[in-house]
């Protein structure tokens, strides 16, 4: 029977408003494309993809069992370690979306645990097996992201070049709310699990349950609480994604979009951990350039590079001092 805490309740509060940030902050960015082309309103684009996050989210279990099983040895965490992790979390997430700026709600969440993991255990708390998944996830999105959106953007502007552009615009319009849609069902088929596997950990680490098992209603909360999230916008992250970074239309929003969640769809049948705003701003960038090099900003992809450098060791080091207060304390 699962019994309750106070401490309980406090982590799963926590999970779950780290869920609603990546919800409002790391979703928009599987509709950024589709909303700066002009292809959908604002209004309807948030509401397909508060729907498919949702049903992405509760379309398998491979990725949330990899996050919270095999990052940190259970062994070492506490409900007041998770706690802390969730925290960093939910500080740098609010951050980067004051300012408008895309991180990595995954990178964020991996680098909390691993705090949290090293302020408990140090280092032998880490699970290498499931940080290998990490690591594959974390050099093979970008580099896979970017090659497949350059190739299909060139093969794209080969066989759509002798179309009539009334034509050729109406049917990648239809194909770019495909795209966005399929991204947006990746989305929660791969980050929104990650916190799903945490809420799992925390139920186990608050004696709730035995062991480490995904129940239907955690997914339902966790799905839930993220459509929330994507709700609630997000509208700096989509200007920065679709509109600073390269000036896109529809066909090179397609392109972008079907090369990001074909990407994750992948990893997630592996259950690999990636960041989807690395891959769909990897895409971005490579179908800018297949076109021509000068149609990226340059000075606005290194902005966000900066960000994805610092939300590792920052995430980390919040997690890490909070986490030993925290296991101090209680």
């Amino acid at each position: 029977m699962e019994v309750f805490s106070i401490a309980l309740l406090v982590a799963l509060t926590a999970v779950l408003v780290a869920e609603f940030i990546n919800g409002w902050t790391d979703a928009p960015n599987a509709i950024a494309t589709v909303v700066s082309t002009g292809v959908m309103t604002p209004k309807y684009a948030v509401l397909m993809a508060v729907i498919l996050n949702i049903i992405g989210a509760m379309a398998g279990t491979a990725v949330a069992a990899t996050v919270g099983k095999g990052i940190v040895d259970a062994n070492v965490l506490s409900l007041a370690s998770i706690t802390a992790a969730m925290t960093a979390i939910i500080v740098w997430g609010g951050l980067a979306a004051k300012i408008g700026m895309p991180i990595s709600k995954s990178h964020a969440l991996l680098a909390g645990l691993a705090g949290a993991g090293l302020a408990g255990g140090g280092w032998q708390a880490l699970q290498w097996s499931g940080w290998t998944k990490v690591l594959i996830g974390m050099f093979c999105a970008i580099p896979f992201g970017f090659a497949a959106s350059i190739l299909l953007g060139k093969f794209v502007i080969r066989f759509a070049g002798n179309m009539k552009p009334n034509k050729a615009k109406l049917f990648f319009d239809r194909a770019q709310i495909a795209s966005a849609g399929f991204m947006a069902f990746n989305h929660g088929l791969n980050d929104g699990q990650k916190f799903i596997g945490v809420f799992a950990l925390t139920m186990m680490l608050g004696g709730a349950t035995d062991k480490f098992e995904i129940h239907t209603w955690h997914i339902v909360v966790c799905a839930l609480t993220m459509g929330l999230g994507t709700a609630a916008g997000g509208w700096r992250i989509i200007e920065t994604i679709g509109a600073k970074m390269t000036k896109l239309v529809s066909w090179q929003g397609f392109v972008a979009e079907a090369s990001a969640s074909n990407t994750i769809f992948v990893a997630s049948m592996f259950g690999i951990p990636l960041s989807t705003t690395h891959t769909i701003t990897s895409c971005i960038v490579g179908v800018g350039a297949s076109r021509r090099l000068a149609d990226v900003r340059w000075s606005v992809l290194w902005r966000i590079f900066q960000a994805w450098v610092f939300t590792f060791p920052v995430c980390a080091a919040i997690a890490y001092v909070a986490a030993l207060i925290a296991n101090r304390l209680f």
